[in-house]
């Protein structure tokens, strides 16, 4: 199913002008590829060398290169020595090779590039090829002077074309050059193995004995592209057939698929987003403004406060396409996490898919594969949003994806290689977030004893999407602020150890470390080894306090004490959860009290609290 999908976008983008024009679309049609050009040859009518430049316009200067539509898919790594057509490496085009070593193979590289363009000089009526031809008949690789060799040394492995001296267009874009390119066997191999197409299903199909042009722009993976679909090793073979002939896929639908791929791919592509050591990648079956915005949707983070008028003002004063779909994708935002569906996405019924990739050494791996609606996924996303959405510094906020699993781990390298997957699958489909995610933000709350907004909504989503399924024992859902008459035990521990931090705050101002510092993880996990010691130690802070502060100290200490019979030995997940969120809660409603009274200036109750630092 995915390779179909990828093929009906295929045929859609070569039906978009806008994405092909024939020459330099990042879509290529069967039987030539789309390549980063660098230089060009510039061919004199008697085949004599005018000269070797760049290629790429003051417009391309950014990446240093043009993308460019040219006959060909490219060559297979070991290929051997296999010229392409009309474009090539240096050591192919002109036998020369800034490595020393690999000058014997890049004048049998020439030799082989010369012999395959004179063999079809007759066939193409065109003076332009005739030029070209007697270029290759005279020249000589040692005849390259100084200055070219600097020029192709400053990219090694830089791709070439040619052009004719005073034409506005490259050779291979000739009419006659591309009408005998056309005769030849632009689907792939001319003697390859005929079957039924399990894409298309055709039967009687030339079938694609390697599924090319290769796969790139996955992270990890090979530069050079990596396979969705081989076969290397005779375990895999089947009845017989070797490579790819083990899933036969006809030569026009795996090159369909893998161009349509590349295209989602590319570099600087909407179309993709990274999520750990996953690249997801997503598009919609008909054209949709949802192509542009999904990307951001899982990226960006979502704060209920921010209306957007700012970036309003400042988007009619500046024509940046970037800070339009910046407020577009604010105000879809707001409408999704309302439970509302935004038009600008177009029909909810408009098929959506989703497909995440993985590296394996030459290969590329399915994480996971999601099809449905666009009204199936702004629901999804919506309750994600709704399930995740916190009491913060900012107002109500939600973490993006990225957020998320960057809580679980030190370094991105270290996120849990499956989490990202897993974590996707939840969000697209509404099903319980991995268990896995909620034991890994425990982890490192007890590590390095932070609990912030986004781990504090991860664990409320994990719990209350848990607690949906019968799958935990809390009576009712954690809700996004401070709730004082939750049942759990656990919870108002959290808000003790809270508010037995800021007793010690406002005791020794300035102090580097506190309580959560040194007991956060052992009071999360085992109460009973640690509270009786911070109730003890409270005691001295609160004897430094000025009388008012001591008395608001001490009651909000009783009031939450009185809530507690004793202290539990030990704590399972759930309750170490329902700890950090009753911590972070209690924390947050002390900025909230602090903000409240410098907003209606009320001089007595702003004594009542200091300032606190951000857990």
């Amino acid at each position: 199913m995915i390779l179909q999908c990828l093929v009906s976008l295929f045929d859609r983008l070569q039906s978009d002008p806008k994405i092909y024009d024939g020459t330099q679309a990042a879509v290529a049609p069967p039987g030539y590829s789309s390549q980063k050009i660098i230089f060009e040859v510039v061919i004199e009518p008697d085949g004599s060398l005018h000269a070797i430049q760049k290629v790429y316009t003051s417009a391309d200067k950014k990446d240093k290169f043009r993308q460019m539509i040219v006959p060909g898919t490219g060559k297979s790594s070991g290929s051997g020595i296999n010229p392409n057509f009309l474009w090539d490496r240096p050591d192919y085009m002109l036998g020369y090779s800034a490595d020393k070593e690999k000058l014997d193979r890049a004048i049998r590289s020439f030799e082989s590039f010369r012999e395959r363009h004179l063999a079809a000089e007759k066939a193409v009526p065109s003076p332009e090829f005739h030029a070209i031809c007697q270029f290759l008949r005279k020249w000589s690789p040692e005849s390259i002077s100084d200055e070219h060799k600097a020029l192709l040394g400053l990219a090694v492995g830089g791709l070439c074309v040619f052009r004719a001296r005073g034409a506005d267009h490259f050779v291979h874009e000739a009419g006659p050059v591309k009408d005998y390119w056309e005769t030849q066997s632009p689907g792939g191999e001319a003697d390859a193995a005929r079957g039924m197409c399990l894409v298309t299903g055709v039967p009687d199909s030339p079938l694609a004995r390697l599924h090319e042009p290769k796969i790139k722009g996955v992270r990890g993976a090979q530069s050079a592209g990596s396979l969705l679909v081989s076969f290397n090793n005779k375990a895999f073979d089947s009845y017989g057939h070797e490579q790819s002939y083990n899933s036969p896929v006809g030569q026009r639908a795996a090159f369909a698929y893998c161009t349509a791929l590349n295209y989602l791919l590319r570099q600087g592509s909407r179309q993709k987003l990274q999520v750990a050591d996953t690249t997801v990648t997503f598009w919609t079956e008909s054209p949709s403004d949802a192509e542009d915005m999904l990307a951001a949707l899982f990226e960006q983070p979502y704060f209920e406060n921010q209306r957007g008028e700012e970036d309003a003002g400042a988007a009619r004063q500046s024509p940046s396409e970037d800070l339009a779909l910046k407020i577009r994708l604010r105000t879809a935002l707001g409408k999704i996490a309302r439970g509302q569906y935004p038009g600008e996405l177009g029909s909810p019924d408009t098929a959506f898919y989703v497909l995440g990739l993985a590296p394996n050494n030459a290969r590329i791996v399915v994480r996971f594969w999601r099809e449905g609606s666009l009204g199936e996924l702004v629901d999804h996303v919506g309750q994600h949003i709704r399930d995740l959405s916190i009491l913060g510094r900012d107002g109500i906020e939600a973490p993006s994806v990225r957020r998320i699993l960057a809580e679980t781990a030190r370094e991105e390298k270290d996120i849990p290689p499956l989490l990202s997957g897993a974590l996707m699958r939840a969000v697209l489909e509404g099903t319980p977030y991995p268990i896995a995610l909620f034991q890994a933000v425990l982890r490192r709350t007890r590590a390095d004893h932070t609990i912030n907004a986004p781990r504090a909504a991860t664990l409320k989503a994990t719990l209350n999407r848990a607690s949906r399924r019968k799958q935990n024992p809390l009576t009712r859902e954690v809700s996004m602020s401070l709730d004082t008459t939750r049942p759990e035990p656990s919870y108002h521990l959290g808000r003790l150890f809270a508010a037995l931090e800021k007793a010690q705050e406002d005791a020794l101002p300035g102090l580097n470390d506190t309580i959560k510092d040194r007991y956060f993880g052992a009071a999360m996990s085992t109460p009973a080894s640690v509270f009786p010691r911070l109730i003890r130690l409270n005691q001295h802070h609160l004897g430094k306090l000025e009388r008012g502060w001591r008395v608001n100290a001490e009651r909000r200490i009783q009031d939450i004490a009185s809530r507690l019979d004793g202290f539990p030995t030990r704590m399972g997940l759930t309750d170490q959860g329902l700890f950090a969120i009753g911590y972070y809660h209690q924390r947050q409603e002390l900025f909230k009290r602090k903000d409240d009274d410098k907003s209606t200036g009320d001089a007595s109750a702003a004594t009542d609290e200091s300032p606190v630092s951000d857990a």
